[in-house]
């Protein structure tokens, strides 16, 4: 697996491109509260837990995790 970091004019073009992604909030619950913006169907795992939910997160795709 590589790990690279993206912008988010580079995942808007490869979105218009249909390239489909899944999105990992991973945010901690202070920070997720205190948002105004959540993306839809965005999986929310905690940084330090993501190995303990791999089962939940699709392989046939491009992941994308993100916080603040």
């Amino acid at each position: 697996m590589e790990v690279t970091r993206v912008t988010v004019d580079e995942i808007k073009q490869r979105m218009d491109r249909g390239e489909a992604f899944t999105f990992i909030d991973t945010r901690n619950p202070k920070a997720w509260a205190a948002a105004t913006t959540k993306l839809p169907r965005a999986l929310r795992i905690l940084a330090d837990e993501v190995e303990q939910h791999l089962d939940e997160i699709p392989h046939d795709r491009t992941v994308i995790a993100y916080c603040t």
